[in-house]
């Protein structure tokens, strides 16, 4: 069989493995690098797939990482629709599933998730869309035309901004999640009840405290079954329930793996020459103290830069802070720290449910700040977490960040 060498190899074509490029390349011009991609498509943003590109200020075309020429310019060979199926950290190897070797000097993981299948009593039927990827989204984008109807399974940020999307785009909308309102775990009680009242208002069924407990699949025609007792029909069933992440290949050859695989502060693995970044990272956070796994398009995207400049030499630890975002139609916000509706909140709204900063607090510390269409205020809601000083009273917190 076949075997090529090469200084560094990135198996995943997402952000992470987009991201590693850049930081390699900062500090090895020459080192020859390949990206190996399940996908069809170059690296690309994934937010845009709920967002931009349902409401027309994104086209396909635009979310691409880098454009074909990047790659070329800085001399990255690339494998798309290529599967590595084993590992052998002791021959600093991995080989396709078409049989080809590819040596390297160090390797980066950064495999991502996949989504969270449903599982219900009796068998789902075949078409369901897990939406994750470009081809779930032109899926999706086919079956939807004015007067059509969906089913969407799950109260996150994918099933909450895919409702949102749909709706806007004249598709009668039905989303069924297990919680009280959209988002739970991170909307406190009076915004979350905010949220709900809006999708509503936009003509969306929302069917709160309730879920599937059967799929039946008729001539086109979806029925879903909930538990408690209500019957729903749709033309299509969309599932936004949650990934999962891919740990299969660093398992089979021998890493460490928990809640993802498993890195230092460097984003080494249980073996020194082999990296992992993304969706499939677990790390320790110097933050919360504890050891994270963090879904979100930021943390990618510097996960992965830091991980290729530590593989190129660096050897920094990875000690950022992300920050994430959504828009749930005209409620957009940026959220940065642990943001965690069971803690004590403090809202200083400059417009009720609508536009100012929540506080998350733990004892008498910030932990998190949520800024609901406040826009370029990350930094320094950052800095007031990191700074770690403590609030004297809640009254203090009125007007600290403003625009």
């Amino acid at each position: 069989m076949a075997e090529k060498s090469f200084t560094y190899v990135i198996v995943g074509g997402g952000l992470a493995g987009a991201s590693a490029i850049d930081g390699i390349r900062e500090h090895d011009t020459s080192g020859k690098i390949l990206l190996i991609s399940k996908e069809p498509y170059l690296p690309y943003h994934r937010p845009p797939l709920s967002k931009g590109l349902w409401t027309g200020k994104k086209k396909v075309e635009d979310i691409g990482v880098h454009d074909a020429p990047y790659y070329t310019r800085f001399s990255v060979e690339i494998k798309l629709s290529s599967e590595i199926a084993v590992l052998d950290p002791k021959a600093k190897s991995v080989s396709d599933i078409g049989g080809t070797t590819y040596k390297f000097d160090k390797l980066l993981l950064s495999t991502g998730g996949v989504p969270t299948r449903l599982e219900l009593s009796a068998p789902v039927p075949e078409g369901v869309i897990y939406f994750r990827n470009l081809d779930d989204y032109n899926e999706l984008l086919l079956k939807c035309k004015e007067n059509s109807s969906a089913i969407i399974i799950g109260g996150g940020f994918i099933g909450t901004e895919v409702a949102a999307a749909l709706a806007m785009n004249k598709v009668k909308t039905t989303l069924i999640f297990p919680g009280p309102w959209p988002c739970h775990r991170i909307f406190p009680a009076y915004l979350g009840m905010h949220i709900l009242k809006l999708y509503r208002e936009q003509g969306i069924n929302v069917v709160t405290e309730d879920q599937p407990i059967a799929l039946e699949k008729n001539a086109g025609t979806w029925l879903v079954q909930s538990k408690r007792g209500k019957k729903i029909e749709s033309d299509m069933v969309v599932a936004g329930i949650g990934i999962r992440p891919s740990i299969e290949l660093a398992a089979q050859a021998g890493l460490k793996t928990e809640n993802g695989i498993v890195v230092n502060t460097f984003l080494q693995t249980s073996h020194p020459d082999i990296y992992a970044a993304g969706d499939n990272a677990q790390y320790p956070d110097k933050w919360t103290g504890s050891n994270m796994r963090t879904e979100h398009w930021d943390n990618t995207l510097n996960q992965g830069k830091r991980a290729g400049k530590n593989m190129a030499g660096e050897h920094e630890p990875y000690n950022y802070m992300p920050y994430f975002f959504s828009d749930l139609f005209d409620f957009g916000f940026e959220a940065v720290g642990t943001i965690d509706s069971r803690l004590e909140t403090f809202a200083d709204w400059q417009e009720e449910n609508k536009k100012g900063t929540i506080y998350y607090l733990q004892g008498n510390k910030i932990k998190g700040i949520m800024l609901c269409n406040m826009w370029g205020k990350i930094d320094i809601a950052r800095s007031l977490i990191q700074k770690a000083e403590p609030v004297d009273s809640i009254a203090t917190l009125k007007n600290k960040i403003s625009d």
